[in-house]
């Protein structure tokens, strides 16, 4: 069987907030553990959107998978934990029971990302890196 070489397979876009830090050390992490090289990330201010997804996407990170799909917030970040040593939890953090917990964690991160990223990174400010795209 002829294997695809990874660097030619189609990847995952994930859609995240360039100007924050919090997201930018998050993507990091991201593009550091996806043990398939499955993700392509971008922020979502340099991506060639509509205007109803650019919107959507200043509010939370967005996935757009190989086949199509939309994926935001709390899913589309389980969606990319899937491909991290941590995937076996991502994916049964997945199950119905679970999401409700994982969406409203997800929209208090989101809502106060400006605070987490000035509480726990103070020394970094957006000018002072250039944004993660892969």
């Amino acid at each position: 069987m002829l294997k695809v070489p990874t660097s030619l397979q189609p990847r995952h876009l994930v859609l995240w907030d360039g100007d924050c830090g919090f997201c930018r050390r998050s993507v990091e992490w991201l593009a550091a553990n996806d043990r398939r090289h499955a993700l392509e990330f971008k922020p979502y201010q340099d991506a060639n959107l509509a205007p109803t997804l650019k919107e959507a996407c200043s509010h939370a990170v967005h996935v757009i998978t190989t086949d199509g799909q939309v994926l935001s917030g709390g899913r589309a970040m389980l969606f990319c934990g899937q491909f991290t040593r941590w995937g076996g939890w991502a994916r049964i953090a997945q199950w119905p029971i679970f999401m409700p917990f994982i969406n409203v964690g997800y929209k208090f991160i989101a809502r106060n990302r400006n605070w987490i990223s000035n509480f726990f990174f103070t020394r970094e400010r957006p000018e002072q890196y250039e944004r993660v795209t892969e």
